[in-house]
């Protein structure tokens, strides 16, 4: 059966990085998954990995940027399953630039990408969650404990997150239901290729966190006895770059 067998996980950026990363560690200890991103194509790849440990596997392509297609997701997972256990927020963008070389609109979209959306998701599904005493995940960043210069929108989205999950562990711990933020560092995904381009540093992926480390420390989380609940965890790179 596994840790988390008979027990129902919701993913999102499950198609690549670290979402990728904890759907098939959630897989691996027999979740059923609820697997959502863009990319189709990408989804039905992870789909077909899980499939081989996980008793059951639905993706979801949708835009978490639009609240409709987030509430028809909503809908549609309580049809397809009736029950929810664990919800990972996995799903987010970054853009890099100074205040004054960036537009609102850069603020914007990361706000509702990194805040909004999972504001949103979490709204709808709380009820499920509460149902069955279940967990939440919010893949965080160390930009949402701290920051530095060129990054003020993201670290924003990120610092705004935080305070969302800080937030919703208030409201829903008398109701059984725990929630974890995850801080990583620079981790190995195209997302941060695409970042060490931007810098114009030389990306060497071997010297960074990997997806599945920090799906390591979330599964183990995940698992933790009910007497006890882990709240953050901040892991970073052993080597400095």
């Amino acid at each position: 059966m596994g840790v988390f067998g008979d027990q129902v996980a919701v993913v999102t950026g499950a198609s690549r990085g670290i979402g990728r990363a904890i759907a098939l560690a959630l897989a691996a200890h027999g979740a059923n998954l609820a697997l959502v991103g863009r990319d189709a194509d990408a989804l039905g790849d992870v789909a077909t990995k899980a499939r081989a440990t996980a008793p059951h596997v639905v993706c979801y392509q949708i835009d978490l940027a639009e609240d409709r297609q987030v509430d028809e997701f909503t809908a549609r997972l309580e049809a397809d399953f009736g029950v929810l256990d664990i919800l990972v927020h996995a799903a987010g963008t970054m853009q890099l630039g100074a205040v004054a070389d960036s537009s609102a609109c850069d603020l914007g979209r990361q706000y509702r990408i990194n805040v909004h959306a999972p504001y949103v998701l979490t709204r709808g599904l709380l009820p499920l969650l509460r149902r069955n005493q279940g967990q939440i995940v919010f893949i965080n960043s160390t930009m949402g404990l701290g920051t530095r210069a060129g990054v003020a929108a993201y670290a924003a989205s990120k610092h705004a997150l935080k305070a969302l999950a800080d937030t919703v562990r208030e409201e829903v711990s008398p109701d059984g239901v725990r929630v974890l933020s995850v801080f990583p560092g620079r981790t190995a995904t195209p997302g941060q290729a695409a970042i060490h381009a931007a810098e114009r540093r030389q990306y060497v992926p071997e010297r960074l966190m990997q997806p599945e480390d920090v799906a390591t420390m979330v599964v183990s989380a995940l698992a933790v006895p009910r007497t006890a609940e882990v709240t953050d965890i901040r892991i970073r790179p052993m080597h400095k770059i």
